[in-house]
């Protein structure tokens, strides 16, 4: 090895580590907030379900609560023969990296289904 090259790796390596310390954070972070999304269409799709059943209201967003991640706020709504759920929570995550993760989900009532129009 020449005398010139002598610490080339050490400064290479320096400079690529915490490179790569943050993209395998980005990385994690990332699956964190796809699965808090799935949890969220999931918890939608469990509320609208619960809703159509003729649930109360108030227990079709307690069951959406349940599914949904930390944090999430459930709102259930009827909108002529639908029930309509949202579900919005935060990423989980520094607060540098926020985004508002969320979902919607509609059923069909049941008291609905095989009504004269």
């Amino acid at each position: 090895m020449r005398r010139s090259d002598r610490g080339y790796v050490t400064a290479e390596a320096a400079l690529v580590l915490p490179a790569l310390v943050v993209f395998a954070t980005l990385l994690v972070w990332a699956l964190m907030a796809a699965a808090g999304q799935i949890r969220c269409v999931d918890a939608a799709r469990a509320g609208a379900r619960a809703a159509a059943r003729s649930e109360p209201p108030d227990r079709a967003a307690a069951i959406a609560r349940e599914a949904a991640p930390a944090g999430a706020r459930i709102s259930v709504q009827r909108e002529g023969d639908l029930w309509r759920v949202r579900v919005e929570a935060p990423a989980p995550g520094p607060a540098a990296l926020r985004v508002r993760l969320g979902a919607r989900a509609a059923a069909l009532a049941e008291d609905a289904v095989g009504a004269a129009p």
